[in-house]
């Protein structure tokens, strides 16, 4: 056998362990990470074996399926939180723009954010609202698959020290104000006000087994799908696209892409560099 006839033995063997992790992941604990992209998963297993002191895959299943604090650790890992308040400014300038003057008239207002990761985003939401009057008749929705992010979100307390970013994001997505106004400080943390999160909604969800809850005006999934391969990209989209009202609107992050999905002909381009889109039937 060649050094190269070696390594491919290598590389086989190591993914099909990978396969079999997977698999006994979603059997023992329910998570089902079988349709991520498959590099992802792999250059974060690697680094959980390093961090675990674990020679081969299947040693660290034994360790996950065996001690629970393990299998946080690589759950953690594979739950990536990745995000900012008013993250790509023109993204929220574009809701400002072109979905504010639309919905602004409806009686009541619900969104749906996805991934929403530690909250930064779906605070940002809330100052769009506020600063157009249109924070008081939206409920919104903020889920993510990892309760411990869930948990921090609901404090709405941000490391002080972002703060000078936030604002430059602020100023650059349009906000009107003083982004001081929005916050106090305690310790080395930046609470933003209780009324901002009055009608927030944080709760666990599952974007791979859980099914739609209700229906929504706009939707935003911003670079979640980046991390699942083509099968489960689409099953998302058909969870999106039915949690949608007609006409409603949907984001998406500027890695993704809506065209070559099943259901690209059921969006019309809001605005193409922000992948804004509105459903049309």
């Amino acid at each position: 056998m060649t050094i190269v006839d070696q390594e491919q033995d290598v590389t086989q063997l190591q993914n099909m362990e990978m396969e079999l992790l997977l698999e006994a992941i979603y059997r023992h604990y329910g998570y089902d990470f079988r349709n991520y992209s498959p590099p992802f998963l792999k250059r974060r297993i690697l680094n959980r074996m390093a961090a675990e002191k674990q020679r081969t895959v299947s040693g660290l299943q034994e360790k996950v399926l065996h001690n629970r604090l393990v299998m946080e650790r690589l759950f953690k890992d594979f739950s990536i939180n990745v995000t900012e308040m008013f993250r790509d400014p023109s993204f929220f300038e574009s809701l400002r723009e072109n979905v504010i003057p639309i919905v602004r008239d409806y009686p009541a207002i619900r969104i749906w954010h996805v991934g929403c990761g530690s909250g930064e985003e779906v605070y940002s939401m809330a100052i769009l609202l506020h600063e157009a009057g249109l924070l008081e008749k939206t409920r919104i929705y903020a889920t993510d698959i990892n309760q411990v992010n869930l948990e921090k979100a609901k404090q709405g307390s941000f490391p002080l020290e972002k703060m000078k970013l936030y604002t430059t994001n602020y100023i650059q997505s349009g906000g009107e104000r003083a982004f001081s106004e929005y916050y106090s400080v305690k310790n080395d943390g930046a609470c933003f006000s209780p009324f901002l999160k009055k009608n927030m909604v944080f709760f666990q969800h599952n974007l791979v087994t859980d099914q739609s809850f209700n229906e929504f005006h706009i939707i935003i999934c911003r670079n979640v799908m980046i991390y699942f391969n083509k099968t489960l990209q689409n099953h998302v989209h058909q969870l999106l696209y039915e949690s949608l009202f007609n006409s409603g609107f949907l984001g998406l992050g500027n890695r993704e892409e809506i065209r070559f999905t099943n259901y690209a002909e059921h969006y019309e381009v809001l605005h193409s560099a922000e992948k804004l889109y509105r459903k049309n039937k």
